[in-house]
């Protein structure tokens, strides 16, 4: 292999461990940097800017690349923890991502609020840590909050399933309070106004998995806030498209009626919506991934001896959720519009990002 055509993981390892790089690999890493154009386009990067922009990610990349290695959050699948598709990542998305976030945030004169949607296995929990660290060094103080953290109390989601016995699990528009999201959000983005803001949290493992809320995490500010969550920024759809509707999971008159209820319920989220500044979405090549990934998960909680749910216990969940939103309606609208959206992360079946790019331009 020649010198111009050095593997890219190559010369980012060369990087990291501080090694002088070449003249041709410098033109190598700002050449790639422009390619694809899409990805190029999210970034900012133009071949005006290019070269400075190349300096500061090596830069950075050379000052959090061992903290980013060591990180727990990582799942022991070999494709996700891989040295090599950590360091990749970091240099192809953590990075320019992270200094584009603060960028955006230099501009505004309050705390900037990202949302990420991404259902399990796209790996928005472990992009909200990495961006932390990341964030960190370049001096901003970032918090990430989940929708789940918001969820209603254990004696409240027991009264609302008395309510609609459809809502067997949490998860689905209606089993959050709301309220509780916007006040903290709008206390995140006016921290002058409080001596503390008491940022909610949730423990999953309470009442034997059903969850309860657990003590708040206290914080004087934040600059820049991850709202992360399955559906955080999706909008509801026309409801007559429920009357007829046949799209598996959602079959049966009562799959259309549940389906139509949980729409007209996500209508009560979009003031919390209306707060995120941005939103980006880590997107599966096929949405029926997390079916697979779900499948994957419950089978290596079981072989480290923990209960896990049945092969029929997680279909049964997949498409519970599937049939409250499923991602054809609700989240593929999403990568196709930039009003809606601002960022796509697609995600591989080995849970590792694929392309990057604004809405509508793939």
């Amino acid at each position: 292999m020649t010198k111009s055509t050095k593997p890219l993981q190559q010369i980012i390892n060369n990087l990291v461990k501080k090694n002088p790089l070449t003249t041709l690999e410098w033109q190598q890493l700002i050449a790639d940097a422009l390619i694809p154009p899409q990805r190029a386009k999210v970034f900012g990067i133009t071949p005006e800017n290019v070269e400075e922009m190349i300096k500061v990610r090596s830069r950075l990349c050379q000052a959090v690349y061992t903290n980013i290695l060591t990180l727990p959050s990582f799942s022991h699948q070999i494709s996700v923890s891989d040295p090599a598709n950590i360091l990749l990542s970091l240099w192809n998305l953590w990075l320019p991502l992270a200094i584009e976030l603060a960028g955006s945030r230099q501009k505004l004169a309050r705390p900037l609020i990202q949302g990420i949607l991404g259902g399990q296995g796209t790996g928005k929990t472990t992009l909200s840590i990495v961006l932390r660290v990341i964030l960190a060094k370049l001096g901003y103080r970032t918090i990430s909050i989940s929708i789940d953290d918001i969820y209603k109390t254990y004696q409240e989601r027991q009264l609302l399933q008395k309510q609609d016995p459809q809502l067997i699990w949490r998860g689905p528009p209606g089993t959050h309070d709301v309220e509780l999201g916007l006040q903290v959000l709008d206390q995140l983005l006016s921290p002058h106004q409080y001596k503390s803001i008491q940022v909610p949290r949730f423990d999953k493992s309470a009442y034997g998995g059903a969850g309860d809320r657990t003590e708040p995490e206290i914080i004087e500010s934040a600059d820049i806030v991850l709202f992360e969550g399955w559906f955080v920024g999706v909008q509801p759809i026309d409801s007559l498209i429920f009357d007829t509707l046949t799209l598996p999971p959602i079959e049966t008159d009562s799959d259309r009626k549940f389906a139509q209820d949980t729409n007209e319920r996500l209508k009560d989220y979009l003031p919390l919506w209306e707060r995120l500044d941005r939103l980006m979405v880590l997107y599966p090549t096929d949405y029926r991934l997390s079916l697979q990934w779900r499948l994957e998960a419950e089978q290596e909680t079981i072989a480290t001896g923990k209960s896990g749910m049945t092969e029929s216990q997680v279909h049964d969940f997949v498409n519970y959720f599937w049939k409250s939103l499923h991602p054809e309606l609700f989240i593929t609208p999403l990568t196709r519009n930039s009003n809606l959206a601002d960022l796509v992360i697609e995600i591989n079946p080995d849970h590792t990002p694929s392309q990057v790019y604004k809405p509508g331009d793939i």
